[in-house]
């Protein structure tokens, strides 16, 4: 059959017309589903994580290294073939190969020495304060030293004169005649941050401008009597003492001093005295070549929780009196043992370690006041700050039970009256002695010889008002006492019911 071909063009024309159509619609089609389809997760999650760079510290090393020093200390003996170094054998062989002196021995670079010739005591680490020549370190670098040598990053070494140091807080600031030298930028404690990156620059077993570095663990970490350390898990090993503890500005934080080992070499917790007590400290000793510290002349000791709650205290905060110097400023002022100072001056004392330190830098002569908590309450005194000297020997009193006994079974106590002789030899105005404890007493930690003081916020003075005071004792119920033991005193919690 012959088609017309006018049809047939017709025909061809309808159908690529529906043909585009089919594809225009396939094509709307599949568009939609590519705008309806979910992000791939590989994207979404490059998009949404952060990039995370670690610190470079090239930069600083550059720039703070040639102000951090070397510090060898010597002295004169007599030598020894027979010393021998307590390292490990390894680290032995390991300072051998490298010609390191080992501690304790003779430098074998410097040839033998004889008898009385300056040998080699220790090693540490320093920097440079001042372009004339004022460095920083450790009291403990530098301790029982004859001679002080300081090697710059350049090889040139100086004897240092020693300026002043002090072993309280374990600074010591030496002095070196030179001229033009790089110095350190001090930096603000109080900035930083736990968790922030932090750099050491040292001499680890006498390896020069050793480079470590960590973060910082914790601030405020209470491991001395003055001084509450930077703690950080930067790498510090014996040498890298005296050296400075930078933070990424390159500024300097602390002065790397103490770690916490087993072994003696580093275990991942290092301390470092914070640089703004440093500086107060180094400024004193260049000035006079000595610290000088306020003292009131009393003991202390940490507040627990156990003893707050029973004498009424609440929390526990404040430094706890054990014993007051006799003739002291605390003395004089009316601080009795067993008292709690919780403000001096308005500052409240936190924790014990607290009063030290704002006694400490308080200057001698000062009349400050002191907000003490003693038997349910809470007064004022008012105490000139003395300067701080050794502490005196206090005698320990000698029992001489010469009145007869009283036995309270709630508590456990036998106790007896206190001549007059061994009131003025223990220095105080009342207070019975413990002849025998048992049962909660025994417990509670109470010996044979104390001198019981007060009960429950009830003062003792003799064996009368020590049975009224335990006849008040309820069962079941904690009771705190007073306890005079030796020169000290303590609070023991008693709970008669147990």
């Amino acid at each position: 059959m012959v088609t017309n071909p006018s049809t047939w063009r017709g025909a061809a024309a309808a159908w690529q017309a529906t043909a585009r159509r089919r594809v225009v619609l396939a094509l709307a089609v599949g568009m939609t589903a590519l705008a309806l389809w979910p992000a791939q997760p590989q994207a979404q999650t490059t998009a949404s994580t952060p990039t995370i760079v670690l610190p470079d510290f090239t930069e600083l090393v550059e720039r703070v290294g040639p102000a951090v020093v070397n510090i060898r200390t010597l002295e004169r003996r007599q030598s020894s073939a027979s010393g021998r170094s307590e390292i490990d054998p390894r680290m032995e062989e390991f300072f051998r190969r490298f010609g390191i002196p080992l501690p304790g021995q003779p430098d074998p670079r410097q040839g033998p020495r004889e008898d009385g010739e300056p040998q080699q005591r220790g090693v540490g680490s320093g920097f440079v304060l001042t372009a004339d020549g004022y460095v920083m370190t450790n009291a403990h670098v530098i301790d029982g030293a004859d001679e002080v040598l300081v090697t710059l990053t350049d090889k040139r070494e100086y004897k240092a004169r020693i300026v002043g140091a002090d072993r309280r807080t374990d600074v010591a600031v030496v002095k070196i005649e030179a001229a033009g030298l790089p110095t350190v930028r001090i930096g603000d404690v109080s900035r930083l941050k736990v968790g922030e990156w932090v750099m050491a620059i040292g001499s680890p077993f006498g390896l020069e401008n050793t480079v470590t570095a960590g973060i910082v663990s914790a601030k405020q970490r209470d491991t001395g009597d003055y001084l509450p350390f930077i703690q950080t898990d930067v790498a510090i090993n014996p040498g890298n003492s005296g050296g400075p503890l930078l933070n990424l500005r390159g500024e300097v934080v602390g002065i790397n001093s103490q770690i916490y080992s087993r072994s003696g070499g580093f275990m991942g917790i290092s301390f470092a005295i914070p640089i703004d007590e440093a500086m107060r400290v180094s400024d004193q000793l260049r000035s006079s070549g000595r610290v000088i510290r306020g003292r009131i002349g009393v003991q202390i000791a940490p507040v627990t929780k156990e003893v707050a709650e029973s004498i009424g205290l609440g929390k526990p905060t404040g430094a706890f009196v054990q014993s007051v110097e006799s003739g002291g400023p605390a003395d004089k002022a009316g601080v009795e043992a067993g008292d709690i100072i919780t403000r001096v001056d308005g500052k409240v004392v936190e924790k014990a370690g607290d009063l030290p330190r704002i006694i400490g830098s308080t200057r001698p002569g000062t009349r400050s006041s002191l907000e003490v908590f003693r038997r349910g309450s809470t007064r004022d005194l008012t105490v000139t700050v003395g300067e701080f000297e050794a502490e005196r020997p206090t005698r320990r009193a000698q029992a001489e039970p010469d009145a007869a006994p009283v036995v309270k079974q709630a508590l456990g106590i036998t106790a007896s009256e206190l001549s007059e002789a061994q009131r003025r030899e223990l220095k105080i105005k009342g207070g019975v002695r413990v002849d025998a404890v048992e049962g909660p007493a025994a417990r509670a930690g109470m010996r044979e010889g104390d001198v019981i003081l007060s009960v429950g916020n009830t003062e003792v003075v003799d064996l009368k008002q020590f049975s009224a005071a335990v006849a008040k004792v309820e069962n079941n119920r904690a009771v705190s006492v007073l306890v005079r033991r030796g020169e000290w005193v303590n609070y023991l919690v008693i709970r008669p019911g147990r």
